[in-house]
């Protein structure tokens, strides 16, 4: 496996994410087992995988015999390409005016929906003499990003007229998660209908694609050739209801450890705007982590972290850079001491998902927030 492991500039400020490679691939082989054999995988790497770093874990997927990776934007399709990412790369947000050329050099397949994008690249590759591979995506009831349903036998003879174009996919989107079957199943219908009139107008791709982390545990009646797993490859679960069907290991660890410990009496506020105050002599940790590396504010009175195999609250609000927890029922606590603010410690554990539910979200946007400030650290 290339080494793209480089040692992150540490200031010996303990605030880390640790990433578990090995949970990575079992994850991956979970998500493997649920899918037909011949089904291809499409891992889903954007917004820095998830928080985790794109390019040691795009190599890992790579490694792990990952078909296709997918991004959201192309700048970060050509990151991995400076990396020495080799496998196929497929742009699911589509493209902007002007990246074209970009697109082309570092070989990145962009998802289509417009005709304009389509005409930009035929020119492009036409001057280049080459062809340009795209997957064309068709909104079945999503209501996002996609050619409009009723508007695809239009778009298709549209189509004909370009030249210098590959059509490699055709993709959509499922809307719902683990409710409203029929929902989804009205979409994998209108979806069957897509491929139905590409057929008859002669349009041949290599792969028909649809289904998420979500759909491919709960309809895997709806995976087409090929899926596309994201936050499940990272051990978090896209409704709690799948955490019944399928074993997955977190792979990343917020840990960071106690700064400055202080006793105070009874009646101390602590923190901005004085929001909790100490009913008891109590023992006050600082902790070097806060809403600038991702610890949302909304965590403010009602977070919990882990320290000595226990748990502590955290009291008063999160500020940019620290925030305070209370020690004073965990024995034994000192400066220095491990903290684990998203993993395991003991028998206890704190999850994404968990943090999620307190502050109202989902565990995507719980990873994604954790700041470039923060190591990643790969073992």
């Amino acid at each position: 496996m290339r080494n793209v492991f480089k040692r992150p500039i540490l200031s010996g400020r303990p605030t880390v994410a640790e990433i578990d490679l090995e949970a990575l691939a079992f994850n991956y082989r979970q998500i493997r087992k649920r899918v037909p054999k011949r089904t291809g995988i499409l891992a889903v790497v954007k917004a820095d995988a998830y928080g985790h770093g794109a390019l040691p874990i795009s190599h890992k997927l790579e490694e792990l015999g990952a078909e296709y990776l997918g991004v959201a934007i192309s700048q970060e399709g050509v990151e991995l390409r400076r990396g020495g990412v080799k496998a196929p790369i497929l742009i699911l947000g589509g493209i902007f005016p002007e990246e074209e050329e970009e697109v082309i050099r570092n070989d990145l397949t962009p998802v289509i929906f417009e005709m304009d994008s389509l005409v930009r690249l035929s020119k492009i590759a036409g001057r280049k003499r080459k062809k340009i591979k795209v997957h064309l995506k068709v909104d079945t009831g999503l209501g996002r990003l996609g050619v409009p349903f009723d508007q695809f036998p239009v778009f298709l003879k549209e189509l004909k007229k370009v030249r210098n174009i590959e059509i490699e996919g055709i993709l959509s989107h499922f809307s719902m998660t683990d409710r409203e079957e029929a929902y989804s199943s009205s979409q994998w219908k209108k979806f069957q209908e897509v491929l139905a009139i590409a057929r008859e107008a002669g349009l041949k791709s290599r792969y028909f694609h649809m289904a998420n982390s979500a759909n491919l545990t709960f309809f895997t009646q709806y995976s087409g050739n090929m899926v596309r797993p994201g936050i499940m490859l990272y051990g978090s679960y896209p409704s709690p209801k799948i955490e019944k069907l399928i074993n997955l290991k977190p792979v990343l660890t917020l840990k960071t450890r106690i700064h400055f410990l202080k006793s105070v009496p009874a009646g101390t506020r602590i923190s901005y705007g004085g929001t909790f105050s100490t009913r008891r002599e109590s023992l006050i940790a600082t902790l070097p982590v806060g809403y600038a590396d991702g610890y949302s504010t909304f965590l403010s009175n009602q977070g919990e972290v882990l320290i000595r195999g226990r748990r502590a609250p955290v009291v008063g609000r999160v500020c940019m850079d620290l925030i305070m927890v209370d020690v004073t029922d965990i024995p034994g606590a000192s400066k220095g001491d491990e903290v684990i603010l998203i993993g395991r410690q003991g028998r206890e554990r704190i999850t994404a998902d968990e943090i999620a539910r307190k502050i109202g979200s989902i565990s995507y946007e719980v990873l994604c927030l954790i700041g470039k400030r923060v190591p990643r650290v790969y073992r």
